[in-house]
């Protein structure tokens, strides 16, 4: 990893972005699913059920029932009446990193979710970036994040981009040391370049490093977050489905010699062997995003057992890109791990700087609400 050197004093990044938020709770399975149509079937399959058959459909918790009454999810106009009379068609689904690079579909209502973390919500725009704290390592995404069990560290305090998640005067104090502005994405961008698995982020005041590490963190934002154009591979070589796939492939197999994954008959080439072998705390991403969508194990006469009824031809557009996302992804991992940090910033400067300690309201969230939000039965939320 980037200099890793035991007594380095390397600022941890719960300093450097001290506003995080738990990752939301679903309780339940159900409300999310990598194909929005099946969400909407769910939902209509739920409302139509009456009595014990709706409760046991729901999957109540303790921390929701068919009776909780709970506030609107910010940002999204899903009802607030209690889901024992609840009617209404399906909120629309919205799209949601469920795992390492497996982007998902959820359906946003308050009443579906355990624990949603309102806070998260509230700041989940079209500006924002979510770092989220992995055993080893960061992952950056614009989506609202759902996975466990580490943080969430929003680059922004506040919607629209406004007032960056940084301890403060941090960007003040690089700019001075590094004689160069430095914003609030270049800073996230060194962080998800350098940052270790112990969660420090080693700083450096020299220039011409610190340039060549946050260009190979946007390059790492850019493929993560995976907005805009689509990545291609160098020289020509692009995944193709070279056979059909079957309607519902339930094996997946990787012929290393051909550079090939078999989902059971169909065959999709070339699949690069770092894409394959691409790995977060251990489990195959490729591997863990097919299971998600090959046949799944929920039993009969539940909603997560309502799933397509054959493979969508947008899956096989989305395997395609991750394939390319994580061979590229892996080209950076040994420019990445090669930083080697020179001219340290520690936490002892940045402590004598008065960076740190930062104050106790930085890792609070900001007061963002400029407009009332629903609360439970259509009342309007006092917060």
């Amino acid at each position: 990893m980037p200099g890793v050197t035991p007594d380095d004093d390397a600022p941890p990044l719960a300093d450097l972005m001290p506003w995080s938020v738990a990752p939301p709770r679903l309780g339940r399975g159900w409300p999310v699913a990598p194909d929005a149509a099946c969400l909407k079937a769910r939902w209509d399959a739920l409302v139509k059920a009456d009595g014990p058959e709706r409760e046991a459909l729901f999957e109540p918790t303790r921390s929701r029932t068919l009776h909780t009454a709970v506030a609107q999810l910010p940002g999204h106009p899903g009802g607030t009446e209690r889901l024992l009379r609840a009617d209404g068609p399906c909120p629309e689904p919205v799209r949601v990193l469920y795992a390492p690079f497996d982007e998902q579909w959820l359906i946003p209502d308050h009443r579906l979710i355990d624990a949603a973390r309102p806070e998260l919500w509230r700041v989940a725009d079209e500006h924002q970036v979510f770092l989220v704290e992995l055993p080893d390592g960061v992952l950056a995404t614009s989506l609202p994040p759902l996975l466990r069990p580490g943080r969430v560290r929003p680059l922004h305090r506040r919607p629209g981009g406004r007032e960056p998640n940084l301890a403060p005067g941090l960007l003040a104090h690089l700019t001075a040391r590094l004689g160069t502005p430095c914003t609030p994405l270049d800073v996230l961008a060194w962080t998800v370049a350098v940052a270790r698995p112990d969660l420090t982020v080693p700083l450096t005041a020299d220039p011409a490093l610190w340039a060549h590490g946050i260009e190979l963190g946007h390059r790492t934002l850019w493929l993560m977050r995976r907005d805009g154009d689509r990545p291609k591979l160098p020289g020509g070589r692009r995944p193709y489905v070279r056979a059909p796939l079957p309607p519902r492939p339930l094996t997946v197999v990787y012929d290393r010699d051909e550079e090939a994954l078999h989902l059971d008959g169909g065959r999709v080439s070339p699949v690069p062997p770092q894409a394959w072998d691409y790995e977060v705390d251990g489990v195959r991403v490729l591997e863990q995003w097919f299971t998600a969508r090959s046949a799944g194990t929920a039993g009969p006469g539940t909603l997560a057992a309502i799933r397509p009824a054959a493979w969508p031809q947008a899956w096989t557009s989305e395997l395609l890109e991750l394939i390319t996302v994580l061979a590229l992804l892996a080209e950076l991992r040994p420019r990445r791990q090669a930083l080697a940090v020179t001219d340290p910033i520690t936490a002892a400067e940045l402590r004598t700087a008065g960076v740190l300690p930062v104050p106790a309201a930085a890792r609070r969230p900001a007061s963002v609400l400029d407009h009332p939000e629903e609360g439970p039965e259509g009342q309007i939320a006092l917060l």
